[in-house]
């Protein structure tokens, strides 16, 4: 626990310089000349957000705009940065944003749109000699704590009646748990890709995010903003909304053309980023006003009641303080600025 608290601590204090760097821009915001700016989280997922940084799709729709795009290597990481006023918007998983909308956090945004629904692309592989979930016990599995890994590895311990206590979960970013993986230091990890590609070709899949979601634990990379980003600049939240929803579209009718930015981000050939692409379940604009999903004013989405479940576990697992209503879920669904950009 030590360690976890440092590195925390170390961005956390990250996060506030990069508040500092990023405050003259912001604090201007268009007022008395200056230009509005808007700093997004991303990570390196291979999914249609890679597509809109690379190819500037929002920086050509907001020319006036000064948008800049901060690297993160989880969806934890990105709940300290928002704590800490340094990102706007950005990318993190079902299992973070849960956290950030339950107590202690309470983190004043909203779930504006689903960047990728997770199947084979997260996973929990080990090494060879270990066959099933249940042989982990005593052995030591890495995966990024606060991360929609993290909640998909205690929900597979869970399922295959393993205490989680039974196993010596360490805290570390995919990369760090592949260095680990090589050096021999872990047994097992449940990390994603592209890191996870790199575990699969020596090591064994016991389980996926696409076989726990078909067991009713369902994760999703999801899109967030502070409530006072989404109040103060709807026409930016828009444009960033139509880019994600026009490279979503290029993924599904181009993806060689969507893989080849995607590789370009994340460092590898295209034919392999678009293996990785294949593995997610992307949805449009139009698609996710639907009740499986976000929904529309007045009728929430499905999503305020997966995320409830999910606080409904993690709060079992000591991982939350307390699980809010639902309704907190679906007043956290942001359905008019997503209806606003899908008509």
């Amino acid at each position: 626990m030590p360690g976890i608290l440092s590195r925390r601590t170390v961005l956390l204090a990250a996060a506030v310089a990069l508040t500092a760097s990023t405050t003259a821009a912001c604090g201007s915001d268009g007022d008395g000349g200056g230009r509005t700016a808007v700093r997004i989280a991303y990570q390196a997922i291979p999914n249609a957000d890679l597509v809109v940084k690379n190819q500037r799709l929002l920086e050509k729709a907001l020319p006036d705009v000064d948008v800049k795009w901060v690297k993160f290597e989880s969806g934890g990481d990105v709940n300290t940065a928002v704590l800490a006023g340094a990102v706007d918007l950005g990318l993190a998983g079902s299992s973070p944003v849960t956290k950030g909308l339950s107590a202690p956090l309470n983190i004043p945004y909203k779930v504006v749109w689903i960047h990728d629904l997770i199947g084979d692309n997260e996973a929990l592989v080990a090494k060879t000699g270990i066959n099933s979930v249940q042989e982990l016990a005593g052995k030591k599995v890495a995966t990024p704590f606060g991360s929609t890994a993290h909640y998909s590895l205690l929900a597979a311990l869970t399922a295959a009646g393993v205490e989680p206590s039974a196993v010596q979960i360490i805290d570390l970013q995919p990369q760090d748990a592949l260095a680990a993986w090589k050096r021999g230091d872990i047994d097992a990890a449940y990390v994603w890709t592209p890191s996870l590609g790199e575990l699969r070709k020596d090591g064994k899949v016991l389980v996926s995010s696409r076989q726990l979601a078909r067991q009713g634990k369902p994760t999703a990379d999801l899109g967030v903003v502070t409530n006072a980003f989404a109040a103060k600049h709807p026409e930016v939240l828009t444009a960033w909304l139509k880019a994600q929803d026009q490279a979503v579209a290029q993924a599904r009718t181009a993806p060689d053309a969507a893989a080849k930015s995607i590789g370009a981000e994340l460092g590898l050939p295209a034919d392999e980023a678009k293996q990785q692409l294949s593995e997610l379940v992307l949805l449009s604009a139009k698609e996710q006003t639907g009740p499986e999903y976000l929904g529309t004013p007045g009728a929430p989405g499905r999503l305020a009641a997966n995320l409830h479940d999910a606080a409904v576990f993690l709060k079992g697992q000591k991982a939350v303080d307390a699980v809010p209503d639902e309704a907190v879920f679906g007043r956290a669904l942001a359905v008019e600025e997503l209806g606003r950009a899908a008509n």
